[in-house]
């Protein structure tokens, strides 16, 4: 565990940050490059990476704090604290989505188009953020015998933890990979982004199992599980819907 990286002078940088930063700058530069190809002004593709940045954390960091309501409550300074991380991606998800939605209709901008653009590189930043909660030691695993071939001991405790934060990693960065592969063979606006939605939502509802810092709801889930489950099934309903009315026009055309 590496929470902090370097040292400059009185300036710590921390690993969490970094990686954040990392992942953000990644996926801009990359949705920039690759605008051209959707059709989408790619000034207007930088603006947008900024705006959702922005609510992103503002989001996920508001959904973390009404989880944990009673530990801010008690330690209100801690609400600013982001240097042990804190956020919530689907909160991120959430703010984002709407400050994207209300960008593009401000910029006249197809709202899909863009969606399609950003998805892949929108997992490829989460991956970047993983492997920031690893070195940082949150969003840990539960405990597993240390005899687990496929178990990490975070130097501030002495238990073997399933590394949460690496399998999520690699599914994310097999998620930016197909998800790439099927930009090139797109059919309808929306396709990919919500092929995206189905296939973190299937992630993110697998890995919570093997889970150690999120409390079970109900049923044996997690509130992370219980929200994917409801985006699988939203992306679901918007896919088919989405399909069909595809194959109408063409049918029609």
């Amino acid at each position: 565990m590496h929470p902090i990286i370097a040292k400059i002078g009185p300036l710590y940088i921390y690993s969490y940050g970094l990686m954040v930063a990392i992942g953000f700058a990644a996926a801009t530069l990359l949705a920039y490059k690759h605008a051209n190809d959707f059709g989408i002004n790619k000034e207007r593709v930088i603006d947008l990476g900024i705006v959702m940045l922005i609510c992103g954390i503002i989001g996920a960091r508001i959904v973390y704090i009404a989880l944990n309501f009673q530990y801010y409550i008690r330690n209100p300074m801690e609400i600013i604290n982001l240097t042990k991380g804190g956020l919530v991606w689907y909160g991120a998800f959430i703010f984002g989505m709407i400050a994207a939605a209300w960008f593009v209709k401000k910029n006249k901008i197809n709202f899909w188009n863009v969606a399609d653009l950003f998805a892949p590189y929108i997992a490829l930043a989460q991956a970047f953020g993983r492997i920031g909660c690893f070195l940082n030691g949150c969003c840990y695993g539960s405990a597993v015998p240390s005899s687990l071939l496929l178990s990490v001991v975070f130097p501030a405790e002495s238990i073997s933890r399933y590394p949460t934060q690496i399998f999520s990693a690699i599914a994310l960065l097999l998620i930016f990979v197909i998800l790439r592969i099927w930009q090139k063979r797109r059919h309808f606006n929306g396709e990919i982004f919500l092929g995206y939605g189905l296939l973190y939502s299937m992630k993110r509802f697998g890995v919570e199992f093997f889970r150690g810092d999120n409390p079970k709801i109900i049923y044996g889930l997690t509130i992370s599980q219980l929200i994917s489950v409801a985006i699988f099934i939203v992306c679901s309903i918007l896919f088919i819907y989405r399909y069909l009315k595809w194959k109408t026009s063409l049918k029609s055309a």
